[in-house]
């Protein structure tokens, strides 16, 4: 066994050790890490951009073959990479909702009044997610539909429009930066809730149906951009919460982007179903059905 291969057994078995994952990635200093994590993901030093990708390959599953470059700036430079153009096929079918990202599929299904799940035996409410001033926003989604998509480290960090759609304003929530993996998921309760996070409230032109896309960041990640805002969201932006949209996208377009990895929450109102093969665990890509919309009426 060769050095790289036994650096990442021993990666593979610190994985499995969930008590020690859980205090390694979650007992830090978050907030402190992150933010270093931030300043120095974006040295462009040669040297340290090397080392700094060469480690990030040897304990993650990186795979830049789809990567519209391959010489980066830095490591920022790579977590934020773009595609090859076609990299990811959208489906075109008008009576779907693609995924906005590359990601695992966690805990889905049916919304139960306001309530779901971020992992069996841990229940959320859409209203403490949303805000406690976004209670009609939330209502929206009572018994609809909702999907947990988690991007790991070594994914495509950039996230695309579900639908032809506009944007009609964003909340911004300060917040944690607790890790979102499942064995955190299984420990901290309304982790979500908790971690520094954005509700995108959309209108899709099919039908007039509003879909929220909440993106979480986490530990190492905490920095959130989206493109039709001036801001970048992050850790010691102060406000204003409440942000504007007017923006319009086409299914599929770049929206914005994680600085590393983290989560995206899909809702849809009651009616819509998740497509076929959703399921926790699945693995999903940006462009392909997430869920389907409901009949025209």
């Amino acid at each position: 066994m060769n050095i790289t291969s036994s650096l990442r057994h021993f990666r593979d078995l610190l994985l499995q050790q969930e008590d020690l994952n859980f205090l390694l990635t979650n007992r830090l200093p978050r907030a402190a890490v992150t933010r270093f994590m931030g300043w120095f993901s974006q040295i462009r030093q040669p040297l340290v951009r090397r080392a700094s990708i060469a480690a990030w390959k040897l304990f993650a599953d990186l795979d830049l073959s789809d990567a519209k470059k391959q010489q980066f700036d830095s490591l920022h430079d790579c977590f934020i990479r773009e595609l090859k153009p076609g990299a990811r096929p959208i489906d075109t079918d008008p009576t779907r909702l693609t995924s906005p990202s590359d990601a695992i599929v966690g805990a889905c299904g049916a919304v139960d009044g306001d309530q779901v799940f971020q992992a069996k035996g841990f229940p959320y409410t859409l209203t403490d997610l949303f805000g406690a001033r976004a209670s009609e926003a939330a209502e929206v989604y009572r018994d609809g539909c909702y999907a947990t998509l988690r991007l790991t480290s070594s994914m495509y960090h950039r996230f695309h429009a579900p639908q032809d759609c506009s944007v009609q304003h964003v909340t911004y929530h300060s917040g944690d930066t607790w890790n979102v993996n499942p064995i955190a998921l299984a420990r901290v309760e309304r982790l979500f809730c908790k971690n520094e996070r954005a509700v995108i409230h959309t209108t899709l032109e099919r039908g007039g149906h509003p879909v929220a896309l909440v993106p979480v960041a986490a530990i190492l990640v905490a920095c959130i951009r989206l493109h039709w805002l001036d801001t970048l969201l992050h850790l010691r932006y102060r406000g204003p919460h409440e942000l504007p949209g007017g923006a319009r996208f086409a299914k599929g377009q770049e929206m914005g982007w994680f600085q590393h990895g983290s989560t995206i929450l899909v809702f849809a109102p009651r009616g819509f179903e998740l497509a076929a093969g959703i399921a926790p665990g699945a693995a999903i890509r940006m462009g392909q059905a997430l869920m389907t919309l409901p009949e025209a009426g």
